[in-house]
């Protein structure tokens, strides 16, 4: 994958995470289904970064491999449902089944089914933002003979 590339699924992964991962959170916490709110600036160990920006960080190394996959998506409509699809859950099982008990924590948060939704819902709208940036993206910095360009 060309650094081109690499410095743009970053990019779009990390601004997706603030705009449609924390703006979804931000409905579901207003609806009153969220267990958490969005925009936390809590801070992180070790570095004492705030937490939004830690989860933007892994929104932008996702969104790496994101840029890497998404040539491999279908056309049209199947694009978009494979980019939900995808944040939905390759970051979800990541978190559920490493992270979480890496930080001592139940495996899969302890399955509780309103968090596993929420989960599901942040991070899939956070793959639909990250295809919809990294398109937008591709289209003013990218090279134009870039196949995974619609036409």
């Amino acid at each position: 994958m060309k650094s081109e590339r690499v410095l743009l699924g970053f990019i779009a992964g990390f601004l997706a995470t603030l705009i449609f991962h924390q703006l979804t959170l931000a409905a579901l916490w207003a609806a009153g289904l969220a267990p958490f709110a969005p925009f936390s600036l809590a801070a992180t160990a070790p570095f004492g970064v705030p937490a939004v920006i830690s989860l933007a960080f892994w929104g932008g190394i996702w969104g790496i491999l994101f840029a890497a996959l998404d040539a491999r998506f279908p056309p049209g409509g199947g694009y978009w449902f494979v980019a939900f699809l995808f944040g939905a859950l390759a970051p979800s099982l990541v978190a559920w089944l490493v992270v979480l008990p890496l930080k001592g924590r139940p495996l899969g948060g302890g399955w509780h089914p309103p968090l596993l939704v929420v989960a599901l819902l942040i991070n899939g709208a956070w793959g639909l933002g990250t295809g919809l940036i990294l398109r937008v993206l591709s289209r003013k910095f990218g090279r134009k003979d870039d196949p995974r360009l619609p036409g």
